[in-house]
C-alpha cells in the first residue's frame, strides 16, 4: 500500500497522533477479535496441539487486522467527505500513514504465519484474506459484494482442517455453512449504515436490495447456515440442534417483520446478530470435527 498517496486529515484535527487506542479502533477490533476467537476455538476443538492453535490464532488475527486497517485507509477520502467523526483517521487521533504501514506489516506477517501449518492450509487462509482485501478495494461497491464474505468465511474452517495431520478436507456442509454465515454477516454489517452507504455511492448487494431486502438476505442466509450446521454433520441433531433451529427460526421471523413506526429501528439488526451468534454456537457444538 502506498502510504504517500493516503491523505491525512487537516492539521488542526490531529491530536494524540499515533495513540494505541486510535490504532486499535481503526483496526475494527471487535469483529477482528470475534473471528479470531471463533477460529481459534475451532482449532482447539478439532485437535490442534497448543502450538498449532496459537499459530492459527496469530495468523487469523494478523489477517483480520490487515483487513480492518486497510478498510479505514482505503475509505478515508469518502469518510472525510461524509464527516465520519466516529473514524479515528478522520478525527486525526492516529495518522493515516501509520495505519497504512500497520496494514502492510500485518499482511506481510500473515503470510508466514498462515503457511507455517502447511501450504494447503496457508493458501486457503491467504485466499480468504485476499478476498477481504478485494472487498475493501472496490468489490463492496458492486452486486458481488457478498462474494468476498462468502469465500472468506468458508475458507476459515478449511484453514483449520487442512492444517491437521493428514490434511483432511472440510466437508461440503461445513463450507456451505461458512459461506452462508459470511453472507449473513455481510448483510448484518451493512444494515446500520445502509442509508449513508447509498448516499456515498456504495451499492453492494444489500444496499441495492434496500433495508427490508437486506434484512431478508441476512435472515435467509443465517437460517440456511443453521440448517446445514444442524443437519449436515453425521448423527442425529439431538436436543441442542433442534433447539438451535427453533431459536434461529424465531429470530428469522423477527428480522423479517415489518419495522412498524420506526423504519430505522435497530431491532432487525440486533436480531440478525443474534442469529449469527446462534450459528456460531452451533458451529462449535455440532461441527465438532472435520469429518
Amino acid at each position: 500500500m502506498d502510504s504517500a498517496a493516503v491523505p491525512d486529515p487537516p492539521r488542526a484535527a490531529r491530536r494524540g497522533c499515533g495513540s494505541a487506542p486510535g490504532l486499535l479502533r481503526a483496526a475494527h477490533a471487535p469483529p477482528a477479535a470475534a473471528v479470531t476467537v471463533l477460529v481459534t476455538a475451532l482449532a482447539a476443538a478439532w485437535g490442534r496441539d497448543p502450538g498449532g492453535t496459537v499459530l492459527v490464532a496469530l495468523a487469523v488475527l494478523s489477517g483480520q487486522l490487515s483487513v480492518g486497517w486497510s478498510n479505514d485507509v482505503i475509505d478515508l477520502r469518502r469518510d472525510l467527505a461524509a464527516g465520519r467523526l466516529d473514524k479515528p483517521l478522520v478525527t486525526g487521533v492516529v495518522p493515516a500513514r501509520a495505519v497504512a504501514v500497520a496494514a502492510g506489516c500485518s499482511l506481510l506477517l500473515c503470510v508466514p504465519l498462515s503457511l507455517a501449518r502447511g501450504p494447503l492450509a496457508g493458501a486457503a487462509h491467504l485466499a480468504g484474506v485476499a478476498a477481504a482485501w478485494a472487498y475493501n478495494l472496490g468489490v463492496k461497491r458492486t452486486v458481488l459484494s457478498w462474494l468476498p464474505y462468502a469465500l472468506g468465511f468458508a475458507l476459515l474452517p478449511a484453514f483449520v482442517t487442512l492444517g491437521l495431520p493428514g490434511q483432511p478436507r472440510p466437508p461440503l456442509w461445513l463450507l456451505g455453512a461458512g459461506a452462508l454465515l459470511g453472507v449473513g454477516a455481510h448483510a448484518a454489517n451493512v444494515l446500520p449504515d445502509i442509508d449513508a452507504d447509498l448516499a456515498a455511492g456504495v451499492r453492494g448487494l444489500p444496499q441495492r436490495l434496500g433495508r427490508r431486502g437486506a434484512r431478508l438476505l441476512g435472515a435467509s442466509a443465517l437460517a440456511g447456515a443453521s440448517v446445514l450446521l444442524v443437519l449436515g454433520p453425521p448423527g442425529a441433531p439431538g436436543a441442542v440442534g433442534w433447539a438451535g433451529l427453533a431459536v434461529t427460526g424465531a429470530l428469522g421471523v423477527l428480522v423479517m417483520l415489518p419495522p412498524g413506526a420506526d423504519p430505522a429501528s435497530r431491532l432487525p439488526f440486533l436480531a440478525t446478530l443474534g442469529l449469527a451468534a446462534v450459528d456460531v454456537g452451533l458451529l462449535l457444538l455440532r461441527g465438532g470435527g472435520p469429518g
